[in-house]
């Protein structure tokens, strides 16, 4: 059955943070600190948290740092995932990407649209894996942080989530 299955241990993720924006600061950021909180709460690590502008290059060597660290599981984004110039995250990272998980969007925006209804559209939310790191890219709202928390990453970085997670593969994401 599916779900979380108690009688397994569970196994802590460490989790990069990055929130691009032109405007936030980490007193105004809530989207950051709203995952910063779940991921915490969850038992993970935050294993670190920034703020960056809407800049292909600077998100692109962030996240690259963070995945060239084999102290980082995964990174989550918020923002710059929309459709205006200044979204940019799906450009700088989608190069990175040694696979995408195109089920990440799907899921996303099923239940997004389950939120916000069609609005879903102006969304490009997506997922991949770069040097066996995780990376999940969400928009920058609140709403859609607790969406992709609350709904998907929660449990897919769950160790205990059944009948698969993640976690249960970290370890051969960088098989040949």
């Amino acid at each position: 059955m599916a779900g979380i299955d108690e009688t397994l241990e569970f196994k802590p993720v460490r989790i990069a943070v990055l929130v691009v924006s032109d405007t936030r600061t980490l007193e105004t950021d809530t989207s950051g600190q709203t995952l910063v909180d779940r991921i915490s709460d969850a038992g993970h690590v935050v294993a670190d948290r920034q703020i960056v502008k809407d800049d292909k290059a600077t998100v692109r060597r962030v996240v690259q740092g963070w995945i060239d660290d084999d102290q980082i599981d995964a990174v989550i984004t918020s923002g710059g995932t929309g459709l205006t110039g200044r979204d940019i995250t799906v450009e700088a990272l989608t190069p990175l990407f040694e696979k995408i998980i195109d089920g990440f969007s799907v899921v996303f925006h099923k239940v997004s649209f389950d939120t916000i209804g069609l609005s879903t559209l102006q969304s490009r939310a997506f997922a991949g894996v770069a040097n066996g790191t995780f990376i999940f890219c969400l928009p920058g709202s609140t709403g859609a942080v607790k969406d992709g928390w609350d709904k998907i990453l929660a449990y897919q970085l769950d160790s205990r989530h059944r009948p698969c997670n993640f976690v249960d593969i970290m370890p051969r994401l960088l098989e040949q």
